[in-house]
């Protein structure tokens, strides 16, 4: 079969298929996308974009089972069909393009075969990372994807709602990207169409990182930014399997990528190593400044959001072949800046589902323009931009899962103790590490549990090598009518929220705050 693009409509330009790194870096330097680092990684910014534009990203209204809303912005069927042909006349006029393909997923079973074309060599490099690597081009993927940011769309012809769109087409394989050069994008649209596909076969998809001790002990680590999802999980005695994207079939746990998009702002090796030393030949630095040669990972002048993209093949204690068995424990992490939840506590099956749907963490004052006092943010499943479905698709997997193969469930608070943000202090790291090595040494059992009557969990009484004072948040408060406040106004968060999910079973609302 001979390969082209003329069945994305796209004829003329030289196609260039799966280049090497050393191949794409140079053209893209050569397209001055970007400058070489003495590491040997990449340096490029994105310009107006250094993040998502969810207010961008549409999916076409004839597909079905969607959970439409504020999320889920449908785009028309028609509107779509016209701005894909003009997006491939545009890249049909470029001298050349840049094909990458590869595989989502690394349980081939359910793995998604995708190409993406890409209008530069920068981008074609970092999604060369992020994708399951192969080494034959596809002879019919399953997903093609057309990334052109140098297309701007007219909000008033094409039915956008600005320059920028992401637009996903299931039912065709399709996705159109355009007026944005934020890598992420790419990335992002590859799992929101296995957030679609795969839990319609039975398979739940996961926001989250996994690693695996040597016990054959996996665990699952849910958390939206901040959290600590990717320090607390890179663990010098456990193998990472994935950092962000995961897939949990009737067989397997599966990465879903071939790489990590991590953030840098305040890297150090000394709280990161596996991405700090990962940063070398052929990783993909986004937004991060530059001083005297040096990235200078603390400057958040561009953006605080300053990212690089890495092979797996470059970080140490990695499994690379991104499939490992049932999870045997469940960690929710949370950021509290209220300073109310407990450091850790034990939820049972109900109450595992219900903080999955909650998906809560809190912005702090600095974060945003803005906000001056803590601000509770709920995410259901921790990655609500993602998930196309509706909520309790996803929310029944993760039930009939986790008491299936008796996942034990943790929730972990990285946030505040002895009062709220500006008030107490942050949970100590080197804490927040031994309670989470004590959750997957099931350390905690042997001093028993209490009850938390606002918070409706179960808190350890002892955890070795942690002061027992701060596993009690009300005894780390000076004042405790302040703290019975707070949480009580957290808990009433919590209940405010989940009524949003207003087919939600009885016994999932009351296995939450009460």
């Amino acid at each position: 079969m001979a390969h082209d693009l003329s069945t994305a409509g796209i004829t003329g330009p030289e196609l260039q298929w799966n280049l090497s790194n050393d191949q794409l870096k140079l053209l893209a330097i050569r397209n001055k996308e970007g400058t070489a680092h003495k590491s040997g990684a990449l340096t490029i910014y994105t310009g107006k974009y250094t993040g998502r534009s969810p207010k961008d990203r549409f999916i076409v209204d004839t597909t079905p089972d969607v959970h439409w809303g504020d999320v889920n912005l449908p785009f028309p069927e028609a509107k779509y069909k016209s701005l894909q042909k003009e997006v491939a006349e545009y890249l049909s006029k470029k001298p050349e393009l840049f094909i990458i393909d590869g595989f989502a997923g690394a349980d081939l079973e359910h793995a998604q075969r995708i190409r993406v074309v890409c209008e530069r060599p920068s981008h074609a490099l970092f999604i060369k990372h992020l994708l399951r690597r192969q080494t034959h081009l596809h002879e019919k993927p399953d997903i093609t994807i057309l990334c052109a940011p140098g297309f701007l769309a007219k909000p008033e012809s094409h039915g956008t709602r600005s320059e920028a769109f992401i637009i996903l087409h299931p039912k065709d394989g399709t996705v159109l990207i355009g007026g944005t050069e934020y890598c992420g994008e790419i990335k992002k649209s590859v799992f929101s169409l296995m957030n679609y596909l795969l839990p319609l076969k039975g398979v739940l998809t996961l926001h989250a990182s996994v690693n695996v001790g040597k016990k054959n002990d996996p665990a699952v680590f849910f958390g939206l930014s901040g959290t600590g999802k990717t320090t607390l999980s890179s663990d010098p005695n456990r193998k990472l399997i994935g950092d962000d994207e995961h897939g949990w079939s009737d067989k397997t746990l599966f990465n879903i990528e071939g790489g990590i998009y991590a953030k840098c702002i305040g890297l150090t090796q000394e709280r990161e190593p596996l991405i700090f030393d990962g940063i070398k030949h052929g990783a993909v630095v986004e937004n991060v400044v530059v001083k005297d040669g040096e990235y200078d990972f603390h400057d958040a002048s561009l953006t605080e959001n300053t990212r690089v993209g890495i092979p797996l093949e470059h970080l140490s204690n990695v499994e690379t072949l991104g499939t490992t068995t049932h999870p045997r424990t469940i960690i929710f992490l949370t950021l509290d800046a209220f300073g109310v939840l407990p450091p850790v506590s034990r939820l049972n099956a109900d109450q595992a589902v219900y903080h999955f749907m909650s998906g809560y963490t809190s912005k702090v004052a600095g974060t945003e323009r803005g906000i001056t006092e803590p601000k509770a943010t709920f995410s259901f499943a921790f990655g609500e931009a993602f998930m196309p479905l509706a909520p309790l698709v996803y929310a029944k997997l993760l039930g009939e899962k986790v008491r299936k193969h008796a996942c034990n469930v943790f929730l972990v608070n990285t946030g505040w103790t002895g009062g709220p943000f500006g008030v107490g202090k942050r949970m100590k790291l080197a804490d927040t590490r031994r309670i989470v090595t004590a959750v997957l040494e099931g350390e905690l059992d042997t001093g028993g549990y209490r009850n938390d009557p606002i918070f409706n969990v179960e808190v350890p009484l002892l955890c070795p090598g942690v002061d027992t004072t701060i596993l009690n948040p009300s005894e780390t408060w000076p004042n405790k009518e302040a703290y019975l406040k707070k949480a009580h106004e957290l808990a009433g968060m919590f209940k405010q929220n989940f009524k949003r999910f207003k087919d939600a079973p009885e016994h999932l609302v009351k296995a939450g705050p009460q």
